[in-house]
Parts: C-alpha cells; structure tokens; sequence
C-alpha cells in the first residue's frame, strides 16, 4: 500500500529505524558461549523455537528445537518443549554447538574505520562486500576483515559472524557498528530490537516522488518467483508489515537524491519501497536489472560506457545510538562514497 491506500495513525518519525537488512531481534548464531536472553514485549506468546529462530538466523527451525529437546536451551532454569509460549521478563539460557567454520579465516582486507573505543567500532563499508560468509560467500566478507584487524569482538554471532550486531546488502555503503563484547552486543541488539536505533539513508532513484515528503506502509514477503527478492503483497501468511519515511532532498532531470528512514527493519525493504512508488533506486541489478549507471542513463539515451556507478545508489549516512557504557546518544556520518558524488555533480550539470 502506497500513500493513498495506507490506513491508520502515522507511524512516529522521531522513533528509530532499523537497518534496512535487519530483520531479526538479534544477529546471533553458533554462539561459542553460554548466552542469556530476556523476553521483551514484543516476543510475549511467541513459541519458544519461532522465537529463537529469529535469534539464530542461521539456524533452521528443526535444529533449533532438536537443540531445545537436547537440553541445549533452558527457560527460566528449566527444560522445556519447543511450542512453549513465552511471557515477558521470561529468562532463556542458550548454549548451541558450534557449527563448522572450517571456510571462514581472517583476511587482510583494508576497512574504513569511522569511529572505535574500547565498545565498539563503526566501519564506512564500501560497495561490493559481504557483511558475513554465507550462502557461498566464504571470502572477501567484512567479517573476515574485522577478525584480521581487530583483536577482541564479540563471539554472540558465532565466529562467521564477529562483533556484527546488523547488516548491510553486499552493495549497500555506509555505516555499520560492530560491538567488542558480548555484554554490548547484547545491549546494541535490545536497541534495535526496541527500534531505539536511528538510521538515515541517502539514495538517488529514478523518476520524482509525488511527495516531497511523506511515509510509505506495506506489507513485505518473499518474491513468489526470486526467493533472493522480497515484494510487496497482501496482509497475511508470512507477510511483515514495513515503514519508511522519506523526503526529496533534489530534484533533477528524471532523478532525485533521497533522504530516507527505515522505521521497520525488513529485508531490502528500502529498495522495495522505492520501487512500489515507481522511483526505483539506480543501478539495483537485483531490482531493476541495471547494474551500473552512465551518462546515457541521465541524458535519456539508454546505458553508455560512461558509467558513473557499478552499484546501487543507496547509502547509510547516519547512525544514532545510545552509547552501550556511557548511555549518551551518539551519532555516526559516513560521507557519500566518491561515486555517489560525482553523481549527483552529473545530474546537477544535466539539470541546469
């Protein structure tokens, strides 16, 4: 549902947003110590194998509650069945084996670190690289990148998974925060969990919104043909309600630069939504079938091999936290890649 099919209260601009690739309560998986867990409100009647499933991404349903039957995860001191419903402040101790990490090592890949204290670090990830090993892609990943460079992170993610507390798409830039405990992991992950993380992305789509401002509510599922795609559809099944804020930063020739703000966390979900209101985001392979984008593309020509960008035009610019020791907001900026702004310097010189 697009603008004028939403229904309801407007959701709250000021209340945070999640990474547009975060779709679960905590990136965690294969932890290689005992972690303990805290129902929060949103989990309440939840069953306790669905819940843990959104916990340990990378563990199947049916493993998770094998590990449940084998005494591997305890709710308040006790052992439980998989379809037991969870309540609020419900204590959940877990302890999975270790999954095999036998094609994942540390890489000297060079990283732009924003920001590091004794907490965390915010790296500015560039185009191209892989968040974490998966789905055969065992090298090349950030987090081969942050085991090689940083000595403590925390391990709640399993080692495929290093300090990495959310996600970013392979071709996806911006900010990423990385936690060097366990202890702020946790508490990184009950904020965004809370949706107490705020994050502001910058893109440039194709097309000009009809609205300079104004927010976009679906809900989002698996494409019933790409299963690497999501899509908008109906209420129901396995669909999840998305939110996004938006607002026109610059109006070009046929373009315009974006300033969006995820309020939900779904997979590609800023993508989508730009998509569904006609102005998908330039040089989206996945979505629109370009892969890079040219001064043809601007001039109206068709794709040239003058290409400005060889990746999606989509950006995390800002990310404010609460900082895990000191409690205090902080906020981090990564600056538009050099692409990005030789860009939009093209279609300022088109436009006039």
């Amino acid at each position: 549902m697009s603008r004028k099919d939403r229904s309801g209260d407007s959701p709250d601009a000021g209340s945070a947003a999640e990474s547009d690739d975060d779709d679960s309560l905590a990136s965690s998986a294969n932890p290689s110590e005992p972690v303990d867990l805290t129902v929060e409100s949103r989990a309440h009647g939840w069953r306790l194998d669905h819940y843990l499933t959104r916990i340990f991404p990378n563990h199947s349903r049916a493993h998770l509650q094998r590990a449940i039957e084998s005494k591997q995860v305890m709710l308040n001191g006790l052992a439980v069945k998989p379809s037991r419903r969870l309540r609020v402040n419900d204590r959940v101790h877990v302890e999975l084996q270790a999954a095999d990490d036998t094609h994942f090592e540390p890489e000297d890949i060079p990283i732009d670190v924003v920001y590091e204290d004794d907490a965390i670090v915010v790296v500015n990830k560039g185009p191209g690289i892989v968040v974490h090993p998966g789905r055969g892609s065992y090298s090349g990943t950030l987090a081969a990148a942050l085991q090689f460079h940083f000595d403590r992170l925390s391990d709640v993610g399993g080692r495929h998974r290093p300090g990495i507390v959310h996600r970013l798409d392979r071709d996806t830039t911006g900010v990423i925060l990385i936690a060097k405990d366990n202890q702020v992991h946790q508490k990184l992950s009950s904020q965004f969990e809370r949706r107490e993380v705020k994050k502001e992305y910058r893109a440039i789509v194709r097309g000009i919104p009809e609205m300079d401002s104004d927010f976009i509510r679906t809900h989002v599922c698996v494409h019933n043909r790409a299963r690497e795609k999501m899509m908008v559809c109906a209420p129901g099944g396995r669909s999840r309600e998305a939110v996004t804020f938006y607002k026109t930063l610059e109006k070009f020739r046929g373009f315009a630069f974006m300033e969006l703000h995820p309020h939900t966390g779904r997979t590609h979900q800023l993508r989508v939504h730009m998509q569904h209101i006609s102005t998908p985001i330039v040089a989206d392979r996945q979505y629109i079938g370009e892969s890079t984008f040219t001064h043809g593309h601007i001039a109206g020509t068709g794709p040239d091999d003058r290409v400005l960008m060889t990746h999606q035009a989509l950006h995390a610019f800002r990310l404010t936290i609460t900082h895990p020791i000191t409690g205090k907001p902080i906020t981090f900026e990564a600056p538009l890649p050099p692409a990005f702004e030789t860009t939009l310097s093209a279609l300022r010189t088109a436009a006039t």
